[in-house]
């Protein structure tokens, strides 16, 4: 297949190939026909155009008390994420929207457009309290709208003019450039960036990640972003036993070639709907391969295709976990490559302009 061609049984560049009820919805919609008809006619699936909606929101920075990540306070510009992972653990969001986790999460896209005025809001508080801020905690912020959109780039420059500190997770080398920004916060050792790395092969990658950016090209973000002087660590996460599990060795090596200085893996998740919806993919893409890899995910999650108890879903459990876990650690420590995201500080925070207002009530010397 040559690259640029569409996947057999989706619509052209995207993960899904269908849009499944959600878990909330009392009513279900059968079409009836589905892309795979298409395909069976000898026809290409038709491409499904990305659909933008305003976001209303009146509060930006979301809370979590989950002790598997390390953040507490997250900003997401964008709800729904058009990378299209097949994969991907937020899928379910769209489900409190009255939307599918299928093709309307990659397609039908809510852009929270005054988030940099919200942010700044929040951070100008008297109570505010300075924090590391997760930006992608659940869906991707430089995914490609925001190409066109720069709100990222917009809440960036609220954070760095605040010098709070961000923690930014990411698999698209868009972020190479707001590395202006980024080094501005390094100064004061208030940012860290992860580039997710799930797979050096561009062939599994596009089908896996159909609208993100290739391995070639987060690698040259990778470089990009250390040569200023910004921590980055590499993200083998997913870890896919049976599909991407064996290239953990050369993706931590090719990540600390290129400037990485520290490491971190997250084991598959299937949470909810993304069960079968993976499944399918896997059907799909991969039907050779499709019994073994869920074989491999129900033995680690106790036998089920999830598993959502702290302290496991990010690992799993069991022999073939804890061998995929030391592999992981002998290949940091070959590569000189530390585990986890580095520590923030936020000594440098500071409210501008706040200082000037005062003084104007001081008396004068």
């Amino acid at each position: 297949m040559r690259h640029g061609e569409p996947l057999p049984g989706n619509p052209r560049g995207r993960g899904a190939a269908a849009n499944p009820t959600g878990r909330f919805e009392r009513l279900a919609y059968e079409p009836d026909g589905d892309f795979r008809d298409a395909e069976a006619g000898g026809e290409a699936p038709p491409p499904l155009a990305t659909e933008l909606y305003r976001d209303p929101t009146r509060r930006v920075l979301a809370t979590n008390d989950s002790p598997d990540v390390g953040f507490d306070t997250s900003l997401n510009p964008y709800r729904g994420c058009e990378h299209g992972c097949s994969y991907c653990y937020a899928r379910p969001t769209h489900e409190y929207l009255g939307l599918s986790a299928g093709l309307d999460f990659e397609t039908r896209i809510f852009v929270k457009q005054d988030a940099p005025e919200l942010l700044r809001r929040e951070l100008e508080k008297p109570g505010f309290t300075p924090r590391v801020i997760a930006l992608s905690g659940v869906t991707d912020a430089y995914q490609p709208v925001e190409r066109r959109l720069g709100l990222t780039r917009r809440c960036l420059e609220v954070l760095t003019a605040f010098r709070n500190p961000v923690a930014i997770v990411t698999k698209s080398a868009l972020v190479a450039r707001d590395r202006d920004l980024l080094a501005e916060l390094a100064r004061h050792g208030a940012v860290s960036v992860a580039i997710s790395l799930t797979s050096l092969d561009p062939e599994l990658q596009r089908r896996m990640e159909p609208r993100a950016s290739r391995p070639d090209r987060r690698l040259a973000a990778m470089r990009s972003l250390a040569d200023a002087g910004i921590p980055v660590t590499v993200m083998t996460a997913p870890i896919v036993p049976g599909l991407n599990d064996s290239e953990i060795p050369k993706l931590l090596r090719a990540a600390a070639s290129h400037g990485a200085t520290s490491a971190s893996f997250v084991m598959l998740r299937l949470p909810h709907g993304v069960k079968d919806l993976f499944a399918d993919w896997l059907a799909r893409h991969y039907p050779e391969r499709r019994d073994k890899v869920l074989h491999r995910v129900a033995e680690m999650r106790g036998g089920k295709l999830n598993d959502p108890r702290f302290g496991s879903r990010m690992r799993g459990e069991g022999i073939y976990a804890e061998q995929l876990g030391a592999l992981f650690r002998l290949e940091c420590r070959r590569n000189g490559l530390a585990r986890g995201v580095p520590a923030l500080s936020t000594a440098a925070f500071r409210v501008p302009g706040r200082a000037r207002q005062i003084g104007l009530f001081e008396p004068r010397a």
